[in-house]
């Protein structure tokens, strides 16, 4: 693929195929780049059915499972700021909030924010149940153009964002350190709450269209590499193929 500009140039039509793109070792799930692409841009459709517009805040749980991180690609789709916070607060101003079904009974958010959950059915009207909605979404997204400069990720704190083309770049680095390629499958073993960890172990591998691996606590996993917190090497994975999110520069 030409060279991304756009955290969303990852997940256009052109990058469709059987390749696997992500497993996620909880679920025992895995998300083809057909499966990928598709879903994202569904993702964009239904965060964009519930009002979020280019440089809105997406407040999401950074649980290792694919619905954040396929919220988070939806939402660079439509230019929206997403920030992976694990302490979301309950009366969030973010324009959507996406969090576990069991956690849906924490949230009373104003007005003009909408809660949406995930890994089950919720229990009030108003919460979106995000794998209905996205399942029965439609996969066509209208194209996008937003600059590179644009914010498309914030720390969990909000005193920081990060733009299309920080992350970008800061995957690239990634990639050449770790020797990425389509071959590779690299575990997050460090929190998406850091977006260190979002540069490295969501969209380096993307980039050079190989596959994000999302562990299950412990859980050996069969990956090529790693995120890890901290600058701790990982025994999972050869030796020199593990990075940790201080090595990472962003």
């Amino acid at each position: 693929m030409a060279d991304p500009t756009l955290v969303g140039d990852l997940v256009t039509r052109e990058r469709r195929s059987d390749r696997l793109a992500l497993h996620a070792a909880e679920l025992d799930r895995t998300y083809s780049y057909f499966d990928l692409c598709n879903t994202a841009c569904k993702a964009g459709n239904v965060l964009s059915h519930l009002g979020v517009r280019e440089g809105d805040r997406v407040a999401v749980a950074p649980e290792p499972l694919p619905e954040p991180v396929l919220t988070f690609l939806g939402a660079a789709l439509l230019g929206a700021v997403t920030e992976f916070d694990a302490d979301i607060d309950p009366e969030s101003d973010a324009r959507a909030v996406v969090v576990p079904a069991e956690r849906e009974s924490e949230f009373d958010l104003p007005g003009g924010s909408k809660l949406c959950v995930f890994g089950g059915a919720p229990d009030r009207p108003d919460t979106t149940h995000w794998e209905q909605e996205v399942w029965s979404e439609n996969p066509a997204f209208p194209p996008t153009f937003h600059d590179p400069a644009d914010p498309v990720l914030g720390d969990a704190d909000g005193d920081r964002t990060y733009s299309h083309a920080d992350l970008l770049e800061a995957a690239r680095g990634v990639a050449d350190a770790l020797d990425l390629g389509a071959d590779s499958r690299v575990a997050v073993r460090a929190s998406l709450s850091d977006p260190r960890a979002v540069a490295a172990g969501v969209l380096a591998p993307l980039r050079v269209g190989g596959a994000i691996a999302l562990p299950d606590g412990d859980a050996g996993l069969d990956a090529t590499a790693a995120v890890v917190p901290g600058d701790a090497d990982d025994a999972d994975v050869p030796e020199g193929r593990s990075i940790g999110v201080g090595s990472v520069s962003l």
